[in-house]
């Protein structure tokens, strides 16, 4: 791995398929902040359990300057962050998009994602070496 955000990345990508659960944090199934809990949570970085909480206190991060494993987030039909994902490189991320969906991959180009697009930051940078 050339690094820890390559490291989240990666796993992010292995959860891929798991089913959406409204409040899930667990591989029984993940919302959207949920994925990112647990995915971080893996190499043992605690960060807040929701989307808009993950966004305060993340170090920012210009979306031209997005690295694998950083988070991106969206307000989707709101005023405040509603949603994130974690960035896979080429404009990707995969997240739990919400209910009857799986954990997937999705585009920072899509109309619906740009559109919707808020914000990016990082906590991988604060994992363990």
């Amino acid at each position: 791995m050339r690094n820890r955000g390559d490291a989240l990345a990666n796993f992010a990508l292995g959860l891929r398929g798991t089913r959406y659960r409204y409040g899930g944090a667990t591989l029984d199934g993940f919302d959207c902040s949920g994925l990112v809990f647990y995915a971080h949570r893996h190499f043992g970085l605690d960060v807040p359990r929701t989307s808009s909480e993950q966004a305060e206190e993340a170090e920012a991060v210009k979306r031209r300057k997005l690295k694998r494993g950083d988070l991106v987030f969206f307000r989707i039909d709101s005023r405040t962050v509603n949603h994130v994902g974690i960035y896979i490189g080429h404009q990707q991320f995969v997240h739990a998009p919400g209910a009857g969906k799986p954990v997937t991959i999705d585009s920072l180009d899509s109309d619906f994602y740009a559109d919707s697009f808020d914000s990016a930051g990082r906590y991988w940078d604060r994992l363990p070496h």
